[in-house]
């Protein structure tokens, strides 16, 4: 396959050809046949025939349009392929024009746009349930991680805030073509947008991305650099039983959904 294939640095293109491996994956997913699925970066479309193989409809974006022929070469009346770039796709729009019902994301994402991809999908979506994506293994293991890790940080608040993530399975390197410098791994992220009621998803948004801002000082002074009142930053801290020291990571998502609230924010 490489050698009949000019593999793209710029749209990060690293394949799994073993449809053996493919299909055991997918069936681990356990999802059930009658579902719709999203695809983001179908490549040389051997994910893409393994997902047309499982469920009922699939609908895969590429950017590489050089690939047009190859992939639409593949016969599977379930299967249909859009050339674009998803960055530059409102959402709402794909689930209105494609799909009926609720959807599930299953990708073998690019890693330069992976946090852009997920965070697109979990902020903007309406009817999608699950992603199952691969993405760079340290990638994976920061967005999962909890309170008071070294990993932990802004993707993870925000990911446990809007759903739930964990890593389904590992990944090694030597099963992409071409080979990447780095593992990787498959992340199950599970969509629950009414988790904490918040009303605007942005301004909590920028409020957990201010409070990580610089994550050598406390909690309070990134705070404070937003605009907070210290005293009343402070006194709701004590309140929720942290020191005045606390600092970003010792928080857990539901400590800053709290927060977020007690300061008035959630209007």
């Amino acid at each position: 396959m490489e050698k009949i294939f000019n593999f793209k640095k710029q749209f990060g293109q690293n394949f799994i050809f073993d449809k053996n491996f493919l299909n055991a994956l997918v069936e681990s997913f356990n999802l059930p046949k009658e579902i719709n699925v999203l695809e983001i970066g179908a490549g040389m479309g051997t994910l893409s025939e393994c997902l047309a193989d499982h469920f009922d409809n699939v609908l895969s974006f590429e950017i590489d349009k050089t690939l047009t022929e190859h992939l639409k070469s593949i016969e599977r009346k379930n299967l249909h392929f859009i050339f674009a770039d998803i960055l530059k796709q409102n959402v709402k729009d794909i689930e209105n024009n494609f799909f009926d019902k609720d959807y599930y994301l299953i990708a073998n994402l690019p890693y330069y746009i992976t946090s852009q991809i997920i965070f697109k999908f979990l902020f903007d979506s309406a009817h999608l349930k699950s992603m199952f994506v691969m993405v760079q293994k340290e990638v994976g293991e920061r967005f999962c991680a909890q309170a008071k890790n070294k990993e932990y940080g802004i993707p993870s608040v925000l990911i446990s805030t809007f759903g739930s993530c964990k890593i389904v399975k590992n990944v090694l390197r030597k099963m992409f073509v071409p080979q990447p410098n780095v593992d990787s791994c498959i992340l199950q992220i599970d969509i629950n947008k009414g988790k904490f009621n918040l009303k605007n998803t942005q301004k909590y948004v920028d409020f957990v991305s201010n409070c990580f801002k610089m994550r050598r000082k406390t909690l309070i002074n990134n705070l404070i650099s937003f605009g907070e009142d210290k005293e009343f930053v402070s006194h709701t801290l004590s309140k929720m039983g942290f020191k005045p020291s606390v600092r970003p990571e010792e928080l857990s998502c539901e400590d800053y959904v709290q927060l977020y609230n007690l300061l008035g924010h959630n209007k």
